[in-house]
């Protein structure tokens, strides 16, 4: 698999909980070599940690990696999320040369032009009700607890690490319903802005959607699905999976389809 690309976004790792896939993160980042790194929100989940911290080395060494890299010359631009939301009060600010922004726009080789946001400000223009998302976030938190007891047992069998929240995301016709309207209020914003297409993450649901000249981009997360947005050298944006098993899971579509993600399995 190829490792060295001109952009990389990556979101949604939630370091500081049991249910980062920190390992397989810090094993991506040292494999890759990247001009511009995307950290598209809630990189550190400041709100589970007020509750219960879990940082163990490899949260720590994935830190490390990333300041190393913006020592080394990338360029390491980081969007603060609803989890890290307390660092979007210093945007505008760099710190170990990590620059600090509340969106921004990317440029790809070929001209192209995208903004970039972590995507919860979507959350009101989707219209959950209060009690559906607190009921939501409940269900969340157990899914990802299922996701770690699986992933755990398999470990034990000698399996690789399987996306058992995905799974079940992908045979649920309400979080598919979810998915589309979250993706249909990006393509809108996109739009508006004036620019080729919107990437972000949050939702935990890495996809592409072209519709009407726009392109969806969702780089998904590394607490179901370790998976990472990355633009090759000559401008063509790509998702992938990263875990014991690294594989290419789509690439653009080059005219309009309903989207374009990682296969139910």
């Amino acid at each position: 698999m190829q490792t060295s690309y001109r952009s990389v976004f990556i979101s949604d790792v939630h370091l500081g909980t049991t249910a980062c896939q920190a390992q397989h993160l810090l094993d991506f980042l040292n494999t890759i070599e990247t001009k511009k790194l995307y950290l598209v929100g809630d990189i550190v989940d400041l709100q589970e940690m007020k509750r219960r911290a879990h940082f163990p080395e490899a949260h720590r060494k994935v830190i490390s990696n990333v300041m190393q890299k913006a020592a080394q010359g990338t360029e390491v631009i980081y969007i603060p999320g609803n989890h890290d939301a307390f660092f979007r009060q210093m945007v505008g600010q760099v710190f170990s040369g990590i620059k600090i922004e509340r969106n921004t726009i990317h440029t790809t080789h070929d001209g192209r032009k995208f903004f970039v946001s972590h995507g919860d400000e979507f959350d009101q223009v989707v219209k959950l009700s209060p009690l559906a998302l607190l009921i939501g976030d409940r269900a969340h938190v157990l899914l990802l607890r299922l996701n770690e007891w699986v992933n755990n047992c398999r470990r034990l069998l000698g399996l690789p690490y399987w996306s058992f929240a995905g799974f079940l995301k992908s045979h649920i016709g309400k979080a598919q319903q979810f998915i589309r309207r979250f993706e249909s209020a990006a393509i809108k914003a996109a739009r508006g802005h004036t620019v080729d297409g919107y990437i972000c993450g949050h939702i935990h649901f890495a996809s592409f959607r072209l519709a009407n000249g726009k392109l969806y981009c969702n780089d998904g997360d590394w607490v179901e699905h370790c998976t990472a947005l990355v633009e090759t050298h000559q401008g063509e944006l790509n998702l992938l999976h990263w875990s014991e098993n690294p594989r290419w899971l789509a690439t653009e579509p080059k005219e309009s389809m309903d989207w374009v993600g990682e296969p139910a399995r």
